[in-house]
C-alpha cells in the first residue's frame, strides 16, 4: 500500500488516504491484529486505609490489576448465634479471596460484637444483682477469643495481599525505569547500525509491553517519558525513510483496526462490556502500537476519540438507568422497614397475635433480601435501618414472652397439682365417684395455658400415664362385663326359641316367663334388639288371651325397666325418659288438635258420623296417654 504525504493538504485528503488504508487493512487477513480482551489486565486505583484498635495499617494509593468480580451471596447475620457467626467468618475466609469479603466480614464482626455486648450486659446485671461491685466485673468467653483469632488472621492476610500488590507495582516501576534508561543509552549509541539499533529498540519495546502495572501516581510521567524517548529514537533513524515509513504504515494499520473494532462496540448491547473492551483498546493504542506519520496522528486520534465518546455516553445512560432502579429499590426497602416498624409498635393482644406478627416480619425480611441494589451511599445505612427495625420488633417480642414466662410457671404449678390428683386416684375402686373427678381434671388441664417448653412433654406424659392407667382399669372391668353379657345374650336367644314352642294360656304363666327373662341379665348394647324380639313374642302370647292392651304394655315395660337397671347406664335411662315425655307431649298435642276440630262443627252431635269418629279418636289417644303416664310414673324415680 502506498500512502502519499498529505502534510500540506486538507482533512479530506487525509480522510481519503485513511479510507484506502482501512480497505487494505480489511483485506489483509494475515496481518490481522488479534485483540484478546480476556487476557489483558485493566488497572484501577485502590486506596485502602484500615485501622482498628488493635493494629493500624496504611496502604498508599497504588495501581493494581483489576480482578474478575466475585459475587458473594447476601446473608442476614442478625439472626445468627455467636457460634454460627464464627462459622460464617471461617467459611468466607476459606471460600473467597480476602480482597472481596471485607463488607461481609465487617458485618459479621459488627453483629458478633452486638451479641457479645448483650450477653455481657446480662452477665453484668446478674453480677451486680448478686452483690458484686461493678468495678470488679470482667466478661469474656472462649468463643470471643476464637472469633478474634479468626478475624485478625483475616486482617493479616488482607494486609499482606495489598502489601504484595504494592511491592509488585514498585518492582514493575523499577523495570520500566530501567527500560527507559536502556532506551536513552540506545539513542546515545553512535556505534551500532540502524538495523542493529532497531532490533534492540524492538526488544526494549517488547519488554515494556511485558512489564506489569505500576503505582498510579507514576503512570503519566513514566509513560510520557518512555514515548518521548521513542519519538527521539525515530528522529535519530529518520534518515532511513523507507524503514520509518514501513513502521508508520504498520502502526497505522493496527490503529485503523482498533477504530473499526471501536465502531462495532458502539452497537454492543452491553454498555459495561463495551466500555471494558474500550479500555483494552486504549491500552493497546497507547502502549503496544508505535507512532504513525504526523499527518495522520491527529486525524485518527480524533476518529478514535469520537467513537470513545459514543461508548462513554451509552455507559453513562446505562448508569443513569441503574441509578433510577437503585433509587426505586431504596424506596421499596424503606417501605419494608416502615412496615416492620409499624408491626413493632402495634399493640398485640396475645400469643396468637404475636405469632401472626412474627410470620409477617419473617416474610418482610425475606422480601427485603430479594430487593435489588441501592445507591452505594445508602448501602450500609439501609441495612442499619433494617436491623434497627427488626431489633425494635424483637425487643417487644422478647419482653412479651419474658412476661409469659411468669404466667407459664404459674400454669406449671397448676398442672403439677392436677398430676398429684390423678396419681392419687388412679388406683381407686370407687369408679362411680372417681370417674367424674378424672374427667373433670382432664378438662381443667385443657383450660390451663402453656407451660415452659422444656417441661411440657415431661408433665404431659406424667398426667397422661396416670389418667390412662385409671381408665384402662375401667375398660378391663367392662371387657369382663361384656363377656358375661355375651353369655346372657345366648341365654336369652335360647329362651325366646323355647318360648315359641310353649302354649301359655293364662296371664300368670306369661308373668312367670317375664320374671325368668329378667333373671337372665343384660346384653351388650349393640345386641339390645333381642329385647324387641322378646316383646314381639309377648305380643303374640297376649293376643291369644283376653287381656287389655294397657296391662300387656305395662308388663312389657317392666321387662324394659329391668334391662335398663342391669345396664347401669344413666345415658340410656335419660334417653328413655326423654322418649316417654315426647310421646306424652305428642299425644296431648293430637288430642288438643282433635278437640279444636270439633269447633268446626255447628252441632257436635255424636250421631254425626264425622263427629263420632273424632270423639272415638280422642278416646283412643286418651287411653294411649294413660299408658304412657303410668310408664312415666314407674321410670321417673330411676
Amino acid at each position: 500500500m502506498e500512502i502519499t504525504n498529505p502534510e500540506n493538504n486538507n482533512n479530506s485528503e487525509a480522510e481519503k488516504a485513511l479510507e484506502q488504508t482501512q480497505q487494505e487493512v480489511t483485506s489483509t487477513e494475515n496481518e490481522a491484529l488479534e485483540i484478546k480482551t480476556e487476557t489483558v489486565v485493566e488497572t484501577e486505583a485502590i486506596a485502602e486505609v484500615e485501622a482498628t484498635t488493635e493494629d493500624t495499617v496504611s496502604i498508599e494509593v497504588v495501581e493494581k490489576p483489576k480482578e474478575e468480580v466475585v459475587e458473594i451471596p447476601e446473608e442476614d447475620y442478625t439472626k445468627l448465634s455467636q457460634e454460627e457467626l464464627l462459622a460464617s467468618l471461617r467459611k468466607l475466609t476459606l471460600k473467597y479471596p480476602v480482597q472481596f469479603i471485607k463488607e461481609q466480614v465487617e458485618a459479621i464482626r459488627a453483629q458478633f460484637n452486638v451479641n457479645f455486648d448483650e450477653a455481657a450486659a446480662a452477665s453484668k446485671s446478674a453480677f451486680i444483682a448478686e452483690g458484686g461491685n461493678e468495678i470488679d466485673f470482667y466478661y469474656t468467653t472462649p468463643l470471643k477469643r476464637e472469633f478474634n483469632e479468626a478475624y485478625f488472621s483475616y486482617k493479616d492476610k488482607r494486609n499482606q495481599y495489598y502489601k504484595n500488590i504494592q511491592t509488585n507495582l514498585e518492582n514493575n516501576l523499577k523495570v520500566r525505569l530501567e527500560l527507559i534508561e536502556d532506551l536513552k543509552v540506545l539513542i546515545a549509541d553512535s556505534e551500532q547500525s540502524v538495523n542493529q539499533k532497531f532490533n534492540t529498540f524492538k526488544e526494549i519495546k517488547e519488554n515494556w509491553h511485558q512489564a506489569g502495572a505500576i503505582p498510579k501516581d507514576k503512570n503519566n510521567i513514566t509513560w510520557n517519558t518512555f514515548y518521548h524517548h521513542v519519538d527521539k529514537f525515530y528522529e535519530i533513524v529518520h534518515l532511513d525513510r523507507e524503514f520509518r515509513d514501513k513502521d508508520f504504515k504498520n502502526n497505522l494499520e493496527q490503529k485503523v483496526k482498533i477504530i473499526e473494532r471501536a465502531k462495532e462496540l458502539t452497537q454492543e448491547a452491553s454498555a459495561t462490556r463495551a466500555f471494558r473492551e474500550l479500555q483494552v483498546l486504549h491500552k493497546i493504542w497507547k502502549e503496544e502500537i508505535g507512532p504513525v506519520a504526523k499527518e495522520y496522528k491527529d486525524y485518527i486520534w480524533d476518529k478514535f476519540s469520537e467513537l470513545t465518546k459514543i461508548i462513554h455516553d451509552k455507559r453513562q445512560e446505562y448508569f443513569a438507568e441503574q441509578e433510577a432502579k437503585q433509587e426505586e429499590n431504596l424506596v421499596r426497602r424503606r417501605e419494608i422497614i416502615a412496615e416492620i416498624t409499624v408491626l413493632a409498635e402495634r399493640n398485640k393482644k396475645g400469643h396468637n397475635d404475636w405469632q401472626k406478627s412474627i410470620k409477617e416480619v419473617e416474610a418482610l425480611h425475606d422480601t427485603f433480601k430479594t430487593v435489588g441494589r441501592v445507591p452505594n451511599e445508602f448501602k450500609n445505612s439501609i441495612w442499619d435501618e433494617f436491623r434497627a427495625a427488626e431489633r425494635l420488633f424483637n425487643k417487644g417480642k422478647n419482653e412479651f414472652y419474658k412476661g409469659m414466662k411468669g404466667e407459664q410457671l404459674e400454669n406449671l404449678k397448676k398442672k403439677k397439682e392436677l398430676i398429684e390428683i390423678a396419681e392419687a386416684n388412679k388406683d381407686s375402686e370407687d369408679f362411680e365417684a372417681t370417674t367424674p373427678l378424672m374427667k373433670k381434671i382432664q378438662g381443667d388441664w385443657k383450660r390451663i395455658g402453656h407451660v415452659p417448653r422444656k417441661e411440657s412433654d415431661k408433665i404431659w406424659k406424667q398426667f397422661k400415664d396416670a389418667c390412662n392407667y385409671y381408665f384402662d382399669r375401667i375398660h378391663n372391668q367392662k371387657d369382663a362385663a361384656n363377656k358375661e353379657q355375651l353369655e346372657n345374650y345366648e341365654k336369652k336367644k335360647s329362651f325366646i326359641e323355647s318360648l315359641k314352642d310353649e302354649a301359655l294360656e293364662d296371664i300368670e304363666s306369661i308373668t312367670t316367663k317375664i320374671s325368668e327373662w329378667k333373671t337372665l341379665g343384660s346384653v351388650p348394647f349393640k345386641m339390645r334388639k333381642i329385647e324387641e324380639d322378646f316383646s314381639k313374642v309377648l305380643d303374640g302370647l297376649f293376643s291369644k288371651l283376653n287381656i287389655n292392651k294397657q296391662e300387656s304394655e305395662l308388663l312389657k315395660f317392666e321387662t324394659k325397666l329391668a334391662e335398663l337397671k342391669d345396664q347401669d347406664d344413666d345415658r340410656l335411662i335419660r334417653s328413655e325418659k326423654n322418649f316417654i315425655k315426647k310421646k306424652m307431649d305428642d299425644i296431648k298435642g293430637d288430642i288438643i288438635q282433635l278437640e279444636n276440630n270439633l269447633q268446626f262443627f255447628k252441632h257436635a252431635d255424636k250421631t254425626n258420623p264425622l263427629v263420632a269418629d273424632v270423639y272415638k279418636r280422642i278416646d283412643k289417644h286418651q287411653d294411649e296417654l294413660n299408658i304412657w303416664k303410668k310408664k312415666w310414673s314407674r321410670i321417673k324415680n330411676l
